[in-house]
């Protein structure tokens, strides 16, 4: 089957749309997608500029939202025309996903940033495999094999095009929040980062009765945004002395919670140091590798503060995507505010506007 994707060669070099032959073989858990829209994520562009050092060439895109044209021999519960997310990929055979943490599952690495397939890469080029199934999908492409495990069904009269980033970007702002840091409704909470991550996280807050909600950026125009969807309080992210700044909006003591979405090692302090007695912090960027976090011994134990890496917002996508896809429905969740669409083929225009900070969350339409 020919198909066209966008492949990442090299750091330095632009995605590069060409076609190429998708495998007709199906696992028994797989499934084949005719991919309508996917969100452009951070995690794309840190593996492309070997941030996360993955082979290149290799197929990115990992918020794909389409159609199932074709089901493999054990994908109960889903069939040929069914409208589908994508999210992350998992074995469910080990302790972490029994336990019901995939995001944290063994195998987790492999699966989503190595491609790892049990029938191989189902992508060839020029009679040669092409670095395939990121995340399970790799969805910068007009067709992609999933697997049953990193698919949920929505209704067919939901727009795939808007909910596509749904699988990755607002699932980890929103469930950092709602799964991790769980505030209780009047806390208060500092988001370090809106672009769309961060303004998830702040959608969230609101749905969970924060009372004090701080959105901290760099960029005027986000912060306006911010406000729009939920934020109570704006503070520019260059503004000195930022963790006092910050704190003093938590009425005085600190705020209760805060999510750093830079991976800013100065950005991270600044989000631990804000926070109130026995206050939790949710860590959620990918930085490069060799990155370190500091925070001040005194600080942390003394005020018996929780620090927590998060991935994929401790969802398990089955049953949080569906939660998150009811609160769209009640308009409790106005992502269309940060959504920006783009043909497939301007895919490297869209990372330009994403990198400007123009668009917050591009979103590819392949049709």
């Amino acid at each position: 089957m020919k198909i066209t994707v966008a492949v990442a060669h090299a750091p330095e070099r632009p995605f590069e749309l060409i076609e190429c032959d998708l495998a007709d073989d199906l696992a028994p858990d797989e499934v084949l997608v005719r991919v309508v829209a996917c969100g452009i994520c951070h995690t794309d562009l840190a593996v492309k500029l070997q941030h996360i050092p993955v082979p290149l060439p290799k197929v990115l895109g990992h918020e794909g939202a389409g159609v199932i044209e074709r089901v493999g021999a054990q994908t109960v519960g889903l069939a040929e025309g069914d409208h589908v997310l994508m999210s992350f990929g998992s074995c469910g055979g080990c302790e972490e996903c029994r336990l019901g943490a995939p995001g944290y599952c063994d195998e987790f690495g492999m699966i989503n940033l190595f491609g790892q397939r049990r029938l191989g890469s189902g992508l060839r080029y020029r009679g040669a495999a092409l670095g395939a199934s990121f995340f399970a999908q790799s969805a910068f492409a007009s067709h992609a094999i999933a697997t049953v495990r990193n698919v949920v069904k929505i209704d067919k009269d939901l727009p795939l095009d808007l909910l596509a980033p749904f699988g990755c970007g607002i699932q980890t702002g929103a469930g950092a929040v709602l799964n991790v840091l769980s505030p209780k409704a009047g806390a208060s909470i500092a988001v370090f980062g809106v672009g769309a991550v961060g303004m998830a996280a702040i959608m969230a807050a609101k749905l969970a009765g924060c009372s004090n909600i701080i959105a901290v950026d760099v960029r005027g125009d986000r912060l306006v945004l911010a406000r729009e969807i939920g934020a109570t309080h704006t503070i520019d992210g260059r503004t000195p002395e930022l963790a006092k700044a910050v704190a003093a909006l938590g009425r005085g003591r600190g705020v209760d919670h805060s999510l750093d979405t830079t991976g800013v090692p100065d950005v991270v302090t600044a989000s631990i140091a804000c926070l109130r007695q026995r206050g939790s912090s949710a860590q959620v960027a990918a930085p490069p590798r060799g990155t370190r976090f500091a925070a001040e011994a005194n600080v942390l134990v003394g005020g018996g503060l929780t620090m927590r890496g998060v991935i994929e917002g401790d969802a398990v996508p089955q049953l949080f995507l569906p939660q998150l896809v009811e609160f769209f429905r009640q308009g409790r969740l106005p992502i269309d505010q940060i959504v920006s669409f783009y043909p497939f083929e301007q895919i490297n225009r869209a990372i330009e506007d994403m990198e400007s900070g123009a668009t917050v969350k591009p979103v590819l339409r392949m049709s």
